[in-house]
């Protein structure tokens, strides 16, 4: 991971762990890895979305880890221990920054209850009819795309896609349906 970290911009890098505070705060859904990853690839930097999904989920822990044990800044830096050694100096600075300036704004009893779940976050869909494959000239099959992004509970954004025929679309809008109804009577 320090590797990884090493080749990151500070300013990447500061981003990331802002990103990070916000979604320990519940201000937002997830940190969005992916687009971050190709910003930093698009400014030149070789770094691929799985290594920096890592580094979120050890930053994510690290400040969960050190809201739940109340840390002050210099007790954070401290519990990094030989770490500190390793791990560049711009980002030692940038997580003393960013737990100095926010780190107090996650209380303790919501990194203690952190979901264990996913979050929704958004939802796309598009139609689309099947018109021929290499075993049959005529298909004119319709069906249904539907893309979720989901924040998992480390706050990492990722997209889920699936295809539904007709019916399993009519059974999926059922199913929305009914839940609409159950939430109207609360």
């Amino acid at each position: 991971a320090t590797d990884t970290i090493n080749v990151i911009p500070q300013d990447f890098f500061a981003e990331l762990c802002e990103q990070i505070i916000q979604h320990l705060n519940h201000k937002i859904p997830g940190v969005n890895t992916a687009e971050l990853c190709q910003r930093i690839q698009t400014s030149g930097i070789e770094i691929n979305v799985g290594d920096l999904a890592k580094i979120a989920n050890v930053i994510s822990f690290l400040f969960s880890t050190a809201a739940r044990n109340n840390l002050s800044t210099e007790e954070l830096v401290t519990s990094l221990g030989s770490a500190v050694s390793t791990l560049p100096k711009h980002a030692v600075q940038v997580i003393r920054h960013v737990w100095n300036e926010q780190g107090k704004s996650i209380s303790a009893e919501d990194a203690r209850t952190m979901a264990t779940v996913g979050q929704f976050v958004d939802i796309k869909w598009k139609l689309g009819v099947a018109m021929s494959s290499d075993t049959c000239r005529s298909l004119k099959y319709p069906y249904v795309t539907v893309t979720l992004k989901v924040a998992d509970p480390s706050g990492q954004i990722t997209d889920k896609s699936f295809e539904m025929t007709i019916p399993q679309f009519k059974n999926f809008f059922r199913q929305f349906k009914e839940m609409a109804a159950v939430l109207e009577t609360v």
